[in-house]
């Protein structure tokens, strides 16, 4: 049976900021990629498609970069939230992060047909800046570890701003 995060960050980002390819649900031909809480650490379970191979078997590495990125965004915005008193799902719009760095170690090939487990660490480094190390599992095996530096997502990030 596959694991699923039950409360996700993404579920609660309004519908003008749930267009990521990675992680936004208003984008119906993205990943989806769905991030919360397991005790302390942030959770995102994803099963890659067959058309995310790189070689027969083995997952491609783009997807495994995407993964870390979307995770990692999403885990900042998940401990900003908590901080200011919120938990995904309790009716409160959370706050949106960026990707201002994403660090991605391959340390073992990434078997295809395999759930897949990021499982992060989150470290406040600015009220706005937060970094995530996240560790990627197939089954029990670790085969990608990476790092995302997120950013508060700045206010320029609007179509509205981009038009001005």
């Amino acid at each position: 049976m596959e694991e699923r995060a039950i409360k996700a960050i993404q579920d609660d980002y309004p519908d003008d900021f749930a267009w990521c390819y990675g992680c936004g649900r208003m984008n119906e031909d993205g990943h989806h990629f769905r991030t919360g809480w397991q005790g302390e650490q942030t959770v995102t379970i994803y099963t890659p498609k067959p058309e995310h191979t790189a070689l027969p078997g083995f997952v491609y590495g783009g997807i495994m970069a995407s993964l870390i990125d979307c995770h990692g965004t999403g885990s900042a915005a998940l401990a900003l939230h908590r901080k200011n008193g919120h938990e995904p799902g309790d009716g409160s719009e959370p706050p949106r992060f960026v990707t201002a760095s994403l660090k991605v170690d391959f340390l073992r090939p990434t078997p295809q047909g395999v759930q897949l487990k990021a499982v992060g660490t989150v470290h406040e480094i600015h009220p706005k800046k937060w970094k995530v190390d996240t560790k990627v599992f197939a089954d029990d095996s670790l085969v990608v570890r990476g790092e995302v530096i997120a950013v508060v997502m700045p206010s320029t990030f609007t179509k509205k701003a981009a038009a001005e």
